[in-house]
């Protein structure tokens, strides 16, 4: 089930809870709500948390599973592997054999002929190529958990579905190689048919907004009006972070060269590859902290000439400024529109001032941006200003902006319109206009529709895909982008993988640095629940409440090590 961005799960119906590298009581979208929940979780249902860190979540789970770091795809195939030998997946969602007799049987293939899928694709192809041999024996010997516990969760997870949920953080998969375990790990959601399910894991609801001008699919060609050559050729020309190259094969939502490279900007400003930057502007981040290596952050940032920082407080990144230009705090300084979900609802507020402004601040995205548009006016490029002053139309009055101030309301009003002036009622909250809509502060959505994607999922089948046809018609486009093969791709980018088990959730080792003698513990940093992704840690009062995480103190930092480890060193 594709999704980029944060899920929902239906928190009030599951059976059993499985976290999975994250800490839904200490950072999330979510906080209080996980918060509120997780008493009665714990009184009806089970909570196991897989995580290397004494949690607060593990703190209070069921079954704590402190899985050797890195080696958390193991642990998913492994947990697979049981509820399919036991004959516990769901086949109200995934079908079953057609003589109801189950065939997995560990190291044996089974043949795709004899089982009949419903919601799912490729369920058999994914067993033969690497389910198979993901013993619990085998995991035990990788992940350090012991077998007997992988059997337990892996039952009860089987007993209590639909209504299991598994919820996965980044912690476990935002590494190299860290693909892969993601799937696998999201796979249990549709092997226990609790993918858009209730008590299970659910795609995100959403809010109706609208798209900023030229923005919407319908209206590209208004960008069009307002863009000189070097800006249109501009666009055309790759990115910085070295996206879609073979070793960067960057798939978002199922197309190659979509997503992101952000920890690769720094590798590319260093090189010159593709371009020698001479001028950076950045807001609301800090990848001198944040980011690995941030060696190489912050040699790159010595490169770059001229460096514009926009933020609200002191940052690694921000030392290295040119010009620093203040940002609005956007809890009690800034006018803007932000959506989220949880509790089976989508949400829109209108984030509003509640104090005056100390200091000579600006909203990042509307007031500085509009600031600049007029200096560029003034040196003869009005182009970003007529697009402003012109496409920018106030949904009540139709009146174009005159003034920063006036560009973040009608900004604000555009992206909110469909809450508070609806072309057709809506089936959620009620808002009386725009008035109305700032009073109240928040648009609700109505409940969840759960199944909805039953048959209807973003694949290429439409189905929750075991077998990829999603992944595998984007590595393949990347290859023929790249003059080259979906092998030669997996490897540039560091994958082992090769043949068709490139297109199902699998086992690959962590891409570890150092040579495991000389350094035999691995190293993993967590995120605080006082962080802000990495845009809170130098604020005093983070020093200060610091010791709200389980083993944390304030004012200092602290190592923490697996009991098993620190009996062996007798610490």
């Amino acid at each position: 089930m594709l999704n980029w961005g944060y899920r929902d799960y239906d928190l009030a119906r599951t059976k059993y809870l499985l976290i999975w590298g994250c800490d839904p009581l200490s950072s999330n979208r979510m906080v209080p709500n996980a918060i509120n929940k997780f008493g009665d979780i714990l009184d009806r249902a089970t909570v196991a948390v897989v995580d290397p860190r004494l949690s607060a979540a593990a703190a209070k789970s069921h079954e704590w599973l402190p899985v050797k770091p890195g080696e958390d795809g193991a642990l998913a195939t492994a947990i697979a592997h049981v509820i399919l030998t036991e004959g516990l997946w769901s086949k109200e969602f995934v079908g079953d054999f057609k003589d109801g007799k189950n065939l997995f049987k560990a190291g044996q293939t089974v043949d795709e002929t004899l089982f009949e899928e419903k919601h799912t694709n490729g369920l058999v192809k994914w067993w033969n190529l690497e389910l198979k041999d993901r013993t619990p024996e085998w995991a035990e010997k990788v992940t350090l958990i012991r077998k007997e516990q992988i059997i337990r969760v892996a039952k009860g997870m089987g007993k209590a579905a639909p209504a299991a949920a598994v919820w996965l953080g980044p912690g476990p998969v935002m590494s190299p190689r860290g693909a892969y375990p993601s799937m696998a790990v999201h796979a249990l959601n549709g092997l226990l048919g609790s993918a858009d399910n209730e008590g299970g894991t659910l795609r995100n609801p959403k809010v109706p907004t609208h798209k900023l001008p030229g923005h919407g699919d319908k209206d590209k060609e208004i960008f069009d009006k307002y863009m000189d050559g070097i800006a249109k050729d501009g666009s055309k020309k790759p990115k910085i972070d070295q996206r879609g190259r073979k070793n960067f094969p960057g798939i978002s939502e199922g197309k190659a060269g979509s997503s992101v490279i952000t920890n690769n900007v720094a590798n590319a400003v260093l090189a010159g590859d593709p371009y020698d930057i001479k001028v950076a502007v950045s807001y609301w981040a800090n990848f001198n902290f944040s980011c690995t290596g941030t060696d190489r952050w912050d040699k790159a940032m010595t490169k770059i000439p001229f460096y514009v920082h926009i933020g609200t407080n002191p940052s690694e990144m921000v030392q290295f400024a040119d010009i620093v230009l203040p940002a609005a705090h956007h809890a009690a300084e800034k006018l803007s529109a932000v959506d989220n979900k949880g509790n089976l609802h989508a949400h829109l507020s209108i984030q509003q001032p509640v104090v005056k402004r100390i200091w000579d601040v600006k909203a990042d995205e509307t007031e500085i941006m509009w600031l600049l548009a007029e200096k560029l006016k003034a040196k003869g490029f009005p182009n970003i200003y007529d697009y402003f002053s012109t496409e920018f139309k106030d949904p009540e009055t139709g009146k174009t902006p005159v003034s920063a101030e006036e560009f973040t309301e009608i900004a604000v009003k555009i992206v909110s319109a469909p809450v508070w002036k609806p072309k057709e009622p809506l089936k959620g909250d009620k808002l009386d206009g725009w008035e109305d809509c700032k009073k109240k502060g928040i648009y609700n959505t109505e409940p969840y529709t759960f199944r909805k994607l039953w048959g209807n999922f973003p694949t290429e089948t439409k189905k929750f895909e075991f077998y990829s046809e999603t992944l595998k018609k984007a590595l393949s486009a990347a290859a023929e982008k790249n003059k080259t093969t979906v092998d030669d791709i997996l490897e540039a980018s560091g994958y082992l993988a090769k043949g068709e088990t490139a297109f199902v959730p699998h086992y690959e080792p962590p891409k570890r640095h150092g040579d495991n003698k000389e350094y035999p513990f691995t190293f993993i940093d967590y995120k605080s629940r006082l962080n802000r992704e990495g845009r809170s840690q130098n604020c005093s009062w983070y020093q200060e409440f610091k010791k709200v995480d389980v083993g944390d103190e304030s004012w200092d930092d602290v190592i923490k090590i697996n009991p098993l480890d620190g009996q062996k060193l007798k610490i």
